[in-house]
């Protein structure tokens, strides 16, 4: 007989993160395991002995589909650093402690570099004092900067949800542009990886000509030139909108936003909080061009939109979900499941598994050869790369005119008419 199986989420949510979590529910039960704990706010609250059955809140097919639907962890998140284990071995004594209490077999994580850290460090642990357990990365990460994976879940929705805004702030730009120009600044996550700020240009269709202007963090943002670059498109029009990431920074190394003071506190990674990038660069074209401007910075809805994911990223969420546990049941440890693009016309992909340890704590960045000789926009390729990932549409299950979530102080939700 199988034991248990225990899952957790980690790190910055995505709209999908519960797809893939649906998965590895599922699957776990499919393939006979008894139970599939979820960790409570990730390895931090696991530390604290705080879990859940998710047979309690996943009873059947309608909750199955709901969590789906769901933004955000389901089960919490957390940024928590494990210990290297020469530094604290009675961490990993603790984890392995609890772990063996509830008869846990399988161990899966569902996040991006810092939580394939976690894995790693997990997995070396067992393989060091002989643990039965078996450890697996789930990946996850709106930024898409995990390493071999052609893409990570939580990536295409997210891109979705940013184009779709970007040709929003374009259209309400434009209803203000008789005889006043202005400037719109779009600030887009990602921190060192400008895949999500790339995305704005899949605005660029029949009924929108899209930004003007993309500035990856792949490139060092010159300040001065994008004040010139601006200064020379409002001689031709009107209505200016540049798209920029967080994280782009100056030739020096300094991140634009820390020029506006809103970059000095840090997570347990050593991560600085990235903010007002935007905006300060909006003051700074008011200030030299004495315009109109205006500060968009879309913040958490990047991550939280599940009305508007792809479906094609929560059916791949759920499908990495379900391969986590097939890769463990078959004897896989510290390893990540990883998605490989087959084709792009018909998109079509596939999944693999590659060694966590190749891929922790690195960073996938946007080719330079995707990024335009000036710097301020990407090329086709990139576009066609994004394209396919924000196609179908997964319907949300409404309620009283609003999408309907699964959470864990709900315990019915049979009585509703979806």
């Amino acid at each position: 007989m199988k034991g248990n199986v225990l899952v957790g989420q980690s790190g910055g949510p995505t709209a999908v993160i519960n797809s893939s979590l649906a998965g590895v529910f599922k699957t776990a039960k499919e393939r006979g395991y008894q139970k599939v704990y979820g960790m409570r706010f990730g390895i931090q609250g696991f530390l604290d002995e705080q879990y859940v059955d998710l047979s309690d809140y996943i009873r059947n097919e309608l909750e199955l589909e709901l969590l789906k639907r769901t933004p955000s962890a389901f089960l919490g998140t957390c940024r928590y650093k494990l210990p290297e284990i020469h530094e604290d071995k009675e961490v990993f004594d603790k984890v392995f402690a609890l772990l063996d209490k509830l008869d846990i077999e399988v161990f899966i994580y569902i996040g991006g570099n810092d939580s394939m850290d976690t894995i790693r460090k997990l997995s070396d642990y067992a393989l060091l004092t002989g643990a039965k357990q078996r450890f697996v990365g789930c990946p996850k990460t709106i930024d898409n900067d995990l390493a071999i994976t052609d893409h990570t879940p939580g990536f295409g929705s997210a891109a979705k949800y940013i184009a779709a805004s970007t040709k929003e702030v374009i259209r309400d730009a434009l209803g203000f542009s008789y005889k006043k120009k202005n400037v719109n600044i779009i600030e887009i996550m990602g921190r060192n990886a400008g895949w999500l700020v790339g995305a704005t240009a899949l605005a660029r269709q029949e009924d929108c000509d899209g930004p003007d202007l993309i500035y990856l963090p792949e490139v060092p943002f010159d300040i001065e030139a994008f004040v010139e670059r601006v200064t020379g498109l409002l001689e031709k029009k009107d209505v200016i909108v540049a798209a920029v990431s967080e994280g782009i920074r100056t030739a020096d190394g300094a991140y634009v936003c820390e020029l506006a003071d809103g970059a000095h506190s840090k997570d347990a990674f050593g991560h600085i909080q990235m903010t007002g990038t935007a905006s300060y660069l909006a003051g700074l074209v008011h200030e030299r061009l004495g315009i109109k401007t205006r500060a968009v910075e879309l913040s958490t809805l990047q991550r939280a939109a599940a009305h508007l994911a792809s479906r094609v990223d929560v059916d791949e969420a759920f499908a990495v979900g379900g391969a986590t546990v097939k890769a463990a049941d078959e004897g896989s440890s510290g390893v990540m499941v990883v998605i490989d693009r087959v084709s792009d016309d018909p998109y079509q992909s596939a999944i693999g598994v590659y060694d966590v340890h190749r891929i922790a704590n690195g960073e996938k960045l946007v080719p330079r050869s995707w990024i335009n000789a000036a710097g301020d926009y990407v090329t086709d390729e990139f576009v066609s790369y994004v394209k396919p990932l924000i196609q179908g549409h997964y319907n949300p299950m409404m309620v009283a005119g609003l999408p309907r979530h699964l959470v864990m102080n709900q315990k019915n939700y049979s009585d509703y008419q979806i």
